[in-house]
């Protein structure tokens, strides 16, 4: 089964590709979604990759606190995303 892993703390200048690249080393990677800013289309510093276990578990373990690109990753496993309040306009 896939997990969706959060992936914080990334360089700016991260692209998706050297994510996957990154993530690879410990399994097939399904799929990655680098988060850019609505406003300006720059990224946000953070995204998600998405593995089949057994692989997701051990990317998790060790990339979490690793240095990538000059900066320490925070990596787990993605919660599922709180819904969110209709917006009163």
């Amino acid at each position: 089964m896939a997990k969706s892993i959060y992936v914080g703390n990334l360089p700016w200048s991260a692209t998706e590709d050297q994510v996957r690249e990154l993530f690879a080393e410990y399994g097939e990677v399904t799929s990655v979604k680098l988060i850019n800013d609505r406003e300006t289309g720059r990224a946000r510093g953070f995204g998600f990759v998405e593995m089949e276990d057994p692989g997701a578990t051990a990317a998790i373990e060790a990339l979490d606190n690793a240095v990538f690109g000059g900066r320490t990753l925070r990596v787990n496993e993605a919660k599922p995303r709180a819904p969110r309040p209709p917006r009163d306009y």
